[in-house]
């Protein structure tokens, strides 16, 4: 396996040392590394000194780890030991075992960072992310408090509730949401999975339309899509939220747990962006964090902040890690 591995992280382009240059976006994270974490053998990227305080970046969809190729050198230079997790069901990471369920419920995916934390030995971090990531920090300081130093949350307050889900929104809500109820039927799921790079570089000019990305940029990251759970594990996410797949009963417990709309007491700090719409100024879930909290809004900026803006998310990490 691990032949297999050191072969798709080259073909990914990852390979090379993370070099940059001032007023240059790096084009790499460098080596990518590989360890068994609970059900998964998981791809991370690391950097800056082992005994730094441990920062966890977390990409989300249709994105990689590659978001964060700008943010993890600022990061380290200031000696920090950042580490970069590609996800289930991207990039060089892959499930020990053919029988795993194929599973992206939000508790299954969370429970995978705190796993490999576990592996690399970190007990406590400062987690930060955007989408399934900012959702993912979001859920470990309510779930384990005691493993997140500080939260980053890209768009505030992501846990899910299936029942929440079930309750229509405002047509312009609606439609910001179309690929979701396209990934409810067979067609999206086959669709997807043959279009899988033309559809996600349309989610990209659609949620940034202010970013202008090159085709280098993109297929970089596309790269991580070509993972053989990929489109299993997206089409279940999806489903999963609005409550028409099953997720597995172990996690029922920690799902309870998430589904009553826990605070969050660990500090922290969101970001919301253009993408947020009239959600943007924070004010709906600014009473689901009661530890010390401020929030900030990135004018021209899309979802992908991280990539979009590298210097604001990196001082937000900074800033969280005083609080």
């Amino acid at each position: 396996m691990s032949r297999m591995i050191t072969a798709i992280a080259v073909a990914l382009g990852v390979t090379a040392g993370a070099e940059g240059s001032a007023g240059r976006p790096h084009t790499s994270l460098g080596p990518i590394k590989q360890i068994d974490a609970g059900v998964l053998n998981i791809g991370y990227a690391e950097a800056g000194p082992a005994g730094g305080t441990a920062v966890v970046l977390l990409h989300g969809w249709p994105y990689d780890i590659h978001s964060f190729v700008d943010v993890a050198p600022i990061l380290a230079a200031k000696g920090y030991h950042v580490v970069v997790p590609y996800l289930r069901g991207y990039g060089t990471t892959r499930f020990l075992s053919r029988d795993t369920v194929r599973n992206a419920q939000q508790s299954a995916v969370a429970l995978d960072i705190i796993k490999l934390m576990d592996a690399l030995k970190i007990d406590k971090a400062i987690v930060a992310g955007f989408d399934w990531g900012a959702r993912t920090a979001a859920i470990m300081a309510v779930l384990w408090p005691e493993r997140c130093k500080a939260i980053v949350s890209v768009s505030g307050y992501l846990i899910s509730s299936i029942e929440f889900n079930k309750k229509p929104l405002p047509p312009a809500a609606e439609y910001a949401w179309w690929y979701q109820y396209y990934f409810a039927t067979e067609r999206g799921r086959l669709g997807y999975s043959q279009n899988t790079h033309d559809f996600d570089k349309l989610v990209w000019k659609i949620v940034s339309p202010r970013w202008n990305f090159d085709d280098a940029t993109f297929d970089r990251t596309a790269a991580s899509f070509d993972n053989p759970d990929h489109v299993d594990i997206v089409i279940h996410n999806y489903r999963w939220r609005q409550g028409l797949a099953n997720g597995e009963p172990q996690y029922d417990e920690l799902e309870q747990k998430l589904f009553k709309g826990p605070v969050i007491t660990v500090p922290a700090i969101t970001i919301s962006s253009d993408f947020d719409g009239p959600a943007r100024d924070g004010k709906s879930y600014a009473s689901k964090f009661t530890g010390k909290y401020s929030h900030r809004i990135l004018n021209g900026i899309g979802h992908n902040v991280p990539q979009e803006a590298p210097e604001a998310f990196a001082q937000a990490v900074i800033d969280v890690d005083g609080y």
